[in-house]
């Protein structure tokens, strides 16, 4: 961590991270957010506990004029107002001046995902692209395990690399998964992805806790190199558009979704701790859902939104 913050910083991320269990993701989100303001404030800051609500009213007000994501803004915020949380917990602090500064409302844009036809198309390629000879065998195995993993359980990228050889034993229906908070759950996965997993790891003799997707030397895999891995197939295919691992999530659960699943159970899967941020998804079904009645019905008379 960088000297200029200091040690009242240093304490607040190493409470986030054994006393409220943040991912490494989170506590360096954290991290960064402060720092930007610190070197925002530059001269003018004295010490912490000094800032007012005006000087975060003024750092805001540039932010906004920067035209910066509104979800980028309200990252930056919620590590301030998290962090002066934490100093009238713990460091005697009375008032947040946080308290005093109103943010832009959170936009929520519907989340990109895969039809059933694309998704089949991605999944498919792995064993259809032409292989460098150079290759170890299992290499496409993995991809095609990876891909199928993904669209059959919904995890995070952190968590699908987080993976390993044991957190899916043989024959069983469900993979451990280890989420944000270091929370364990049990993801439900389809027969297509546990025969995918189980025939790619005999292949790559990856066994008990060695990790279960690995690079050509050996080692875990990154998340870069399963985003440069998932960009090189997505080039083989007709898929019309960019997409993330993530998106992939958005395929799981949208997919789910419009064939009946209930929400609460897609909740579970996905990890959400709560049921609104699993929410976004019923309204892509139900955009879809009256896309298609639009079209179909010969008296919908609906103006389009």
């Amino acid at each position: 961590m960088s000297a200029e913050l200091g040690p009242l910083v240093f304490r607040f991320l190493e409470y986030m991270e054994s006393e409220r269990n943040a991912s490494p993701r989170t506590v360096e989100a954290y991290h960064r957010s402060l720092q930007l303001f610190r070197r925002w404030a530059g001269e003018s800051f004295v010490t912490w506990e000094d800032c007012g609500a005006d000087i975060f009213r003024s750092w805001l007000y540039e932010a906004m004029n920067e035209e910066l994501k509104t979800s980028t803004i309200r990252l930056r915020f919620a590590a301030l107002r998290s962090f002066y949380e934490y100093m009238m917990r713990r460091e005697g602090l009375k008032v947040s001046p946080l308290a005093e500064v109103s943010l832009p409302r959170a936009t929520q844009s519907l989340p990109v995902h895969l039809s059933l036809r694309q998704m089949e198309e991605l999944l498919s390629l792995p064993l259809r692209v032409p292989v460098d000879k150079k290759s170890p065998a299992w290499l496409p195995y993995r991809d095609a395990a990876i891909l199928e993993l993904f669209y059959s359980c919904g995890m995070r990228l952190s968590e699908l690399v987080g993976l390993n050889a044991d957190s899916l034993r043989p024959g069983e229906n469900c993979i451990r998964v280890l989420g944000k908070g270091r929370k364990v759950r049990l993801v439900p996965v389809g027969d297509y992805a546990r025969e995918s997993v189980e025939r790619y790891r005999d292949m790559a003799g990856v066994y008990g806790r060695e990790p279960l997707f690995i690079s050509r030397l050996r080692r875990r895999m990154s998340c870069r190199s399963v985003q440069l891995m998932l960009d090189k197939y997505l080039r083989c295919s007709e898929i019309p558009f960019h997409i993330s691992p993530h998106k992939l999530r958005h395929t799981f659960a949208t997919h789910l979704l419009d064939a009946g699943a209930d929400l609460r159970s897609v909740q579970e899967m996905l990890g959400h701790s709560s049921l609104a941020t699993t929410q976004i998804y019923t309204h892509v079904t139900k955009s879809r859902m009256q896309a298609v009645y639009r079209q179909a019905h010969p008296r919908a008379g609906w103006e389009e939104d």
